[in-house]
């Protein structure tokens, strides 16, 4: 099996920041669009970033076979953008949405504390779903008394991509098996990073960002914030003590692009070819592409993550209590999240699927724009290693938090011991 579309516009489209909130304000008061005389219902959808639904046609796919159906999404670039709009929507109980996604570093928060404020999926049969799933996925979104609060969509199995033609300049190999034998260990491909930068073409370094480390070395620990019985844990974690200091030591080696993610310069510098490595969950893939563009066919590949595979990622689909059409978005996020659309997102986009038989089926999956990768196996691989990581309701703050502070120590020359008295303020001002 091969990816359909091996290169497509930005996914992630810029200014959505700034018109979410009016959009919302419109669609999810009911006051326009809502229920029609003849018996059509406008769903609404809330998402951040890009679940990809629309690009890969999956709309108006369900609206063609439901032609009572019209569906509208907004979305916000920045997740912690939506995340903090959410909040104050929840609070006041208006301009919801009918369908809300929520981040995977969110959701404990969602089952733990605001089950209230969001339908248990289970009065609409959803508890029949679960062989549909994996352990990790289900779980995650499940409260203590059962309920479920979200049905998933991808997870974030993690690999490296890397550009083929940057590598070959700088004298290093190419294949994708001999760099993972190389790449082993995160030290490993820190020494190859400093190979690269021996000879690396002008204006290129071997890593986007510092972060890049960190959040994908941190993916890589059962417990890394919090612990199995809830207790916060972040400041004496292995898994943040090895991903600090892999992060500190890339950044004083010269081995970063000093990129910060999701912002302009970052979007443009895939196309430029700036770095010639970037750890990568799956769903990176459609980003890289969109960024890259068709110039970048051919010459990005992909090879196994340095130790364990790790996750970064994967959402879930909620339905708030103050919803509109809770029946209809019900339906709706069944079928989204169902085998066959988990399985055609993968292969139309690159998310990589939580249902289980869809994991399956795209395990033969090559993508002709990653120079024939064996997307599905590499990925797939992947999933299987990665260990069922303990979410604790403020996961996301405190990553947040420590990216900030590795930001600082990348371009500002924060020290580190700074730089890290700076995240726990930030940690303790989060999370209250």
């Amino acid at each position: 099996m091969s990816i359909a579309r091996a290169a497509r516009k930005t996914l992630v489209r810029l200014g959505a920041v700034a018109v979410a909130g009016t959009l919302l304000a419109a669609c999810g008061s009911g006051s326009t669009g809502d229920r029609a005389g003849d018996g059509k219902v406008t769903l609404t959808v809330d998402l951040f970033g890009t679940f990809g639904f629309k690009e890969a046609g999956l709309y108006k796919e369900y609206e063609k076979s439901h032609p009572n159906i019209t569906i509208k999404q907004t979305d916000t670039q920045e997740e912690r953008n939506y995340w903090k709009a959410l909040q104050t929507r929840l609070a006041g109980g208006g301009g919801l949405a009918d369908v809300q996604g929520i981040e995977v570093g969110r959701i404990a928060s969602v089952a733990q504390q605001q089950s209230d404020k969001f339908e248990d999926l289970t009065q609409y049969g959803a508890d029949k779903l679960k062989k549909n799933f994996t352990d990790a996925k289900w779980g995650a979104a499940t409260s203590k008394s059962g309920q479920i609060m979200g049905l998933g969509t991808d997870n974030g199995p993690g690999a490296i991509c890397y550009r083929t033609d940057l590598l070959r300049k700088a004298g290093l190999p190419t294949d994708r098996e001999e760099l993972a034998k190389k790449w082993a260990t995160w030290d490993g491909y820190l020494d190859l990073g400093q190979q690269y930068m021996k000879n690396a073409p002008a204006k290129t370094a071997w890593i986007d960002s510092v972060r890049s480390i960190y959040t994908n070395v941190a993916g890589q620990y059962k417990e890394r914030y919090y612990d199995s019985s809830g207790e916060l844990i972040y400041d004496k974690s292995p898994a943040v003590k090895e991903a600090w200091d892999l992060s500190v030591k890339a950044e004083h080696e010269g081995l970063s692009a000093e990129l910060a993610q999701w912002t302009p310069p970052w979007n443009q510098a895939f196309a430029a070819g700036s770095f010639a490595t970037l750890p990568c969950p799956a769903w990176m893939l459609g980003y890289i592409k969109g960024q890259a563009g068709d110039a970048g066919k051919g010459k990005w590949d992909i090879a196994k993550m340095p130790g364990v595979a790790g996750n970064w990622g994967g959402s879930y689909l909620s339905i708030p209590k103050a919803a509109k059409h809770k029946k209809e978005a019900y339906e709706l996020i069944e079928w989204l999240t169902a085998p066959e659309q988990q399985a055609k997102l993968f292969n139309e986009i690159g998310n990589f699927p939580s249902s289980v038989p869809a994991i399956a089926e795209v395990a033969d999956t090559k993508d002709p724009y990653f120079s024939g990768a064996p997307i599905g196996k590499i990925f797939g691989d992947a999933a299987k290693e990665a260990p069922v990581q303990v979410l604790g309701v403020h996961d996301m703050d405190i990553q947040e938090q420590f990216a900030a502070a590795l930001f600082e120590v990348e371009k500002k020359g924060t020290s580190p011991d700074t730089a890290w008295e700076h995240a726990e303020k930030g940690i303790d001002n989060a999370i209250g």
